[in-house]
């Protein structure tokens, strides 16, 4: 009975490890970039990016990398004073996530159709021309895409 122990543990040993850092290594000089894109004023989906970024962030170190995202469409929701979620949590965590420098941008195309005036946003939301232009240009700046 022992022995069916030992090889149990063993055999799941090989199972449990831990993630390999590609070179170089994520650091204070050398921070992982992430960039994630909200399209949806769905609060599933909203808290399902928030949670994504958190999670890398808790990974990773807040120090060791540098998350941006990025509202566009009806994702603009996710970043504006009165947005009216069901959800009341959800501009806790995003307020809680730009305490650790996490940035949060909106896209002034849909500012412009949906005829939201800047001191509609949260504060410390920065705006861009156009937010997917942003996505192309920090990805091939780098920055690693995540769609969760």
């Amino acid at each position: 009975m022992k022995k069916i122990w030992m090889i149990l543990l063993v055999a799941v040993s090989f199972l449990i490890s831990d993630t390999e850092f590609a070179d170089p290594k994520p650091s204070i000089e050398n921070p992982r970039q992430f960039v994630f894109p909200i399209t949806s004023d769905d609060e599933y989906e909203i808290s399902h990016v928030l949670s994504s970024a958190s999670n890398v962030m808790k990974f990773y170190g807040p120090e060791k990398c540098e998350v941006a995202i990025v509202c566009y469409s009806k994702g603009i929701k996710a970043v504006m004073k009165e947005a009216n979620f069901f959800d009341k949590t959800l501009q806790k965590r995003l307020k809680s996530l730009m305490t650790y420098d996490v940035e949060f941008i909106a896209c002034g195309n849909t500012m412009k159709t949906y005829n939201i005036d800047k001191k509609e946003l949260l504060d410390g939301v920065d705006v861009v021309t156009a937010g997917i232009v942003e996505l192309i240009e920090r990805q091939i700046g780098g920055w690693i895409y995540i769609r969760p």
